[in-house]
């Protein structure tokens, strides 16, 4: 396993010796031992020993591809978008998925190997352990990597979870200031579990940590403003946010001309409840403020009812409580358990997520074992946690990526958000398939929800054309992988019927005639449609789309076909 930054700093030291041998006066000596100082000594921040990775040499030598497996295909519904499982290494993944969404995905969330020296992490295909000197290194050369292409993903609002516990948290967070800088960190979660690991018989560790940074803060800040604007849900909000909008207004000023929009009550049909006042509360005496400061029950506005009380009281005020109700800020969700307090990551005005989470890990490992009738993942995250997640840092229409995707809970989170709030959200999984676990585990899931969350989903396995010593061409070997690039990119599916793709000019005169009214038609880079075509096109209604050419424009610059 090459140590790379061992081999550059040795290679750079023997050069100095040279200069040695050529330069052996008192003053040259003298620079270059102050050279070889600072090659030597210890520098302060993340300093690690980089090391090369089989899967990322590989591609010195391989283009990979995508190839699906239509045995594993679900479709819903055929009007509605596709989510994507990518089996194979997440490198691989990434870098394809560089091609088909650079500053495309809204969210990340990914739950790494913790390094615990416990056989949690591979590299090259081996366990590292604790007796491994290096094995900090090669985490960190491992991640470095996975990041920086993250990084390049992400929109410019865009945000990335990054869970973690004490192996490599503060590692962690310094590799994440070098690639997504410092004033882009929004926070580190502490993610207390149920779960009590024994931290060398001195603490029962039950904390793990959330790392959070964003692409742009600035960025970030102007759209969860604009998010929480519209995630009002009230239609009249809606409609007068995108008028102004229109007019070119700033989300400052369009925030201020409709605050009192979003903060107006809306408790007006609760007038038929005569014992209750104008805030929604019971004026009974026995059920208001006068019985203790912190037990008096307020209205549901949406049902009507009273709601459960807290066993130990409300944990805020009167007036509060009432003016939180009042700006649509209390969720009150199972009619039978008291309510809380709907969150957002960033706001100015409302409250934010706390940096506390409490989250039972037994459930989902319960729920799992439920589903499947055996163990089938160890120590799943949290569902809840990753809607929370997906709740309060993206729009209800974000991309969402998960390339450490495990059992799936991510994929199962964003289906389970869409249904409860009628969101448009759509997911990409990476994971390898170590002892089936994509297929067995990670897909199954996904199929078995399919009753109660029905979405569609495409399945991509990774593979590998060789750079050289083809027989054929390497545009054409390519060629035949453009369709899963076009599906992925689109999170469509290139039917032949609705969406087709153009692979030769021939095939135009029967598109013209097959393809349904609505479609999209995506043809070749440089392709041009007659008067008559494109007069065929508009009149069916159809959307032309030209093929990309950097789907692997630079491979074949690189081989010498471009």
């Amino acid at each position: 396993m090459t140590n790379l930054s061992k081999i550059k700093r040795e290679r750079m030291l023997a050069y100095l010796e040279q200069l040695k041998t050529l330069n052996d006066d008192e003053e040259h000596i003298r620079a270059i031992t102050e050279i070889e100082n600072a090659l030597t000594e210890k520098k302060y921040g993340l300093v690690w020993e980089e090391h090369s990775e089989e899967v990322n040499e590989m591609l010195a030598h391989n283009i990979p591809v995508f190839i699906e497996d239509e045995t594993r295909k679900i479709v819903a519904d055929e009007e509605e978008p596709y989510n994507f499982l990518l089996e194979g290494d997440n490198l691989h993944s990434l870098k394809l998925l560089e091609k088909t969404h650079k500053g495309k995905i809204d969210l990340i969330y990914i739950d790494p190997p913790y390094n615990r020296g416990k056989r949690d992490f591979r590299y090259n295909d081996v366990y590292i352990g604790e007796e491994d000197s290096y094995r900090h290194s090669k985490w960190l050369s491992f991640m470095k990597k996975r990041l920086e292409i993250s990084r390049l993903l992400l929109s410019d609002f865009g945000v990335i979870f990054i869970s973690i516990d004490d192996n490599e948290q503060a590692q962690l967070k310094l590799l994440c200031e070098e690639i997504f800088g410092i004033e882009n960190f929004i926070g580190m979660a502490i993610h207390k579990n149920n779960s009590n690991k024994n931290q060398s018989n001195f603490l029962g560790v039950t904390t793990e940590y959330v790392l959070i940074y964003c692409k742009d803060l600035v960025s970030f800040k102007n759209n969860v403003k604009e998010w929480r604007i519209n995630k009002s849900g009230a239609k009249d909000i809606s409609k007068k946010f995108n008028q102004l909008s229109k007019m070119g207004l700033s989300l400052e000023e369009i925030e201020e001309e409709i605050k009192d929009m979003y903060k107006r009550p809306k408790y007006s049909h609760l007038s038929r409840w005569n014992k209750v006042d104008e805030n929604g509360v019971f004026k009974d005496s026995d059920l208001s403020r006068n019985n203790g400061p912190k037990n008096y029950t307020i209205i549901n506005p949406e049902t009507g009812l009273p709601v459960v009380v807290p066993e130990r009281g409300w944990g805020k005020s009167y007036d509060e409580l009432i003016r939180l109700q009042k700006e649509d800020l209390i969720w009150y969700g199972d009619p039978n358990t008291p309510p809380g307090l709907k969150l957002y990551i960033q706001d100015d005005t409302m409250s934010v997520v706390d940096s506390f989470w409490y989250y039972d890990n037994s459930i989902d490992t319960k729920n799992l074992r439920k589903m499947f009738g055996k163990i089938v993942f160890e120590n799943p995250k949290p569902q809840e946690m990753l809607k929370d997640i997906l709740s309060f840092a993206a729009k209800r229409d974000s991309i969402v990526l998960d390339f450490f995707a495990g059992s799936g809970t991510t994929g199962h989170a964003v289906a389970q958000l869409n249904a409860e709030d009628g969101g448009n959200r759509r997911y990409i999984l990476c994971t390898n398939n170590e002892n089936n676990i994509c297929e067995e585990v990670t897909y199954q899931r996904l199929k078995n929800i399919q009753t109660d969350l029905p979405h569609n989903l495409k399945y991509f396995k990774t593979d590998f054309i060789k750079k050289f010593n083809q027989d054929e061409s390497i545009s054409s070997l390519m060629m035949e992988h453009i369709k899963e690039l076009i599906e992925l990119e689109n999170h469509i599916e290139i039917d032949g019927k609705k969406v087709i793709m153009l692979e030769h000019e021939e095939q135009l005169p029967k598109v013209l005639e097959s393809i349904q009214e609505g479609g999209k038609l995506f043809i070749p880079s440089g392709f041009f449609l007659s008067q008559t075509d494109q007069a065929i096109l508009d009149k069916k209604d159809i959307t032309v789309i030209e093929i990309p050419e950097y789907y692997f424009r630079n491979e074949l610059r690189e081989v010498g076909e471009l």
